[in-house]
């Protein structure tokens, strides 16, 4: 009998994703796969935990015109990026960290007021 290990796992016409490895604390690399997006820090009072607003613009079809919503995320703060509360910055997703955070920031795009 003999296996046939070629195409194993595979769906044709699917491209593989690139993911992004991320260094963060103690060594210790992330992969970053799936949504990764833009928003502003909103708090950074919590360790190595930065709360998130993001804020999506949705087009309604049936009314012609766009909805304005928000979303507030937990993501990781690493030392090595040390976002601060004001700052723009890269989130991009990863595994589930604890029970709140599944995502981690990549980098600040611009400092922030406070």
């Amino acid at each position: 009998m003999t296996k046939k290990s070629e195409g194993k796992g595979e769906k044709p016409g699917k491209e593989k994703r690139e993911t992004e490895t991320v260094a963060g604390d103690n060594g210790k690399t992330y992969s970053v796969r799936g949504n990764v997006f833009v928003g502003v820090v909103k708090s950074a009072k919590a360790m190595k935990t930065v709360t998130i607003e993001r804020d999506i613009v949705h087009y309604v079809q049936k009314y012609e015109r766009f909805k304005k919503s928000r979303s507030k995320i937990y993501a990781h703060n690493p030392a090595s990026v040390n976002a601060k509360e004001g700052d723009t910055v890269r989130v991009g997703e990863t595994r589930q960290l604890s029970k709140t955070k599944s995502f981690i920031v990549l980098e600040v795009l611009k400092g922030g007021g406070k």
